[in-house]
């Protein structure tokens, strides 16, 4: 009888062992309300993960200003055919007896790319000389992609800048910036088309301004930017933290062929003389005086009883000129002309070129150590050879 109950009672505890086990192992969660002791266990339930914070503060950008600008730069694509003779044609006697043959040329098509700015909806482009110089086909892309001929509307080499005319209207012009409105230190950014990428822009600051003295073109008054500059960039522009046009984006200094971080444009205050003049003219005309400038050294200075070697000297005159005819003599030292200081050649001329031609204007020199004035009516200035 006590071997039956024990078995009942055995049977009994493992039964209740295995329910256990199987609660445990499924559903833990019953046990403290079974057992009435608190729970080592501590559920917790997990929100959804929070998105990533996101700044209201905006990051400084200047995608404003390329949004602005970026439309009105366009990419120029020009060629020209290019004749070059063989120097197996300069053999004596091949000249001698085939003379027609000799005189032939090869011939081939050179291709160049370059940038522009569209300076008015109408379709005027404004670019560097050098970029459409001597083209028989000109092409410019649009940032949007689409694609029009264009011809050369006037070219002006001794500023190096030149006005096409594309086949379209109603194109998107950039805005241009005040007049002298660049200072040492300004951002600025070079939008253009180096080595055939398509539209770039680089970013960097104006790093001097009237930079001449460089023998690149007749007139210079360059601005000076660190804003990397490429082959390709010529002819494109130079803006402003607004997207304000401030120069013209002409060469660069480099010893690799590469941007080293010194890049020059040309003042909008000069494009913008050079576009008017070509839309309205056809040409530039500037203003002359028959003189030949020479830069005024310290010796030359104390020679003639200056107190400082600010101005340029008169080496010569061309005979009937201008100034000839006005009594200007030579050995004269130029100090201003119109009430505009000249204090060395390449301001002196810029004095002169900004001149309108049949116009009287005064111009100060000094001579026999005494400063003297002189009325002299501006003449035209010749076109370049």
């Amino acid at each position: 009888m006590l071997r039956k109950f024990w078995l009942l009672f055995a049977q009994a505890c493992t039964l209740c062992l295995a329910a256990l086990f199987v609660v445990a192992t499924l559903r833990p969660d019953l046990l403290p309300r079974m057992s009435g002791r608190a729970s080592n266990v501590v559920l917790m339930q997990q929100t959804a993960p929070a998105a990533f914070p996101v700044s209201s503060a905006r990051a400084l950008t200047f995608a404003d200003a390329t949004k602005k600008a970026m439309p009105a730069v366009v990419n120029i694509y020009s060629s020209k055919v290019v004749r070059s003779r063989n120097p197996v044609l300069d053999d004596s006697l091949l000249r001698r007896y085939f003379p027609d043959f000799a005189e032939g040329l090869q011939s081939r098509r050179a291709t160049s790319l370059g940038s522009g700015v569209i300076v008015a909806p109408e379709g005027y482009v404004l670019t560097n000389h050098h970029v459409v110089e001597g083209a028989d086909d000109i092409e410019v892309v649009l940032a949007d992609g689409r694609h029009l001929r264009a011809h050369v509307r006037g070219s002006d080499p001794e500023s190096d800048l030149a006005v096409l005319k594309a086949d379209g209207d109603k194109l998107p012009s950039i805005t241009f910036a005040a007049p002298d409105a660049a200072q040492v230190g300004d951002v600025v950014l070079a939008i253009g088309n180096p080595f055939g990428f398509g539209n770039t822009v680089t970013l960097g600051i104006v790093s001097a301004l009237g930079r001449n003295h460089l023998g690149i073109n007749r007139f210079e008054d360059f601005i000076q930017t660190d804003a990397a500059i490429n082959p390709g960039n010529s002819g494109g522009a130079l803006v402003d933290s607004a997207g304000n046009l401030v120069g013209i984006n002409s060469t660069i200094f480099s010893q690799t062929g590469g941007s080293m971080g010194i890049g020059f444009a040309i003042p909008v205050s000069l494009a913008r003389n050079v576009l008017t003049q070509i839309i309205k003219d056809g040409e530039v005309t500037r203003g002359w005086l028959g003189i030949e400038p020479a830069q005024l050294t310290r010796e030359l200075a104390d020679t003639l009883a200056l107190d400082r070697p600010d101005g340029v000297l008169i080496r010569g005159l061309q005979r009937n000129g201008p100034a000839d005819r006005a009594g200007v003599q030579a050995r004269d030292v130029v100090l201003e002309i119109a009430g505009k200081p000249t204090p060395d050649v390449p301001q002196l001329l810029a004095r002169i070129a900004e001149l309108p031609p049949g116009s009287s204007t005064r111009v100060k020199v000094w001579r026999g150590g005494k400063p003297v004035e002189v009325d002299v009516t501006i003449g035209r200035r010749p076109k370049p050879e």
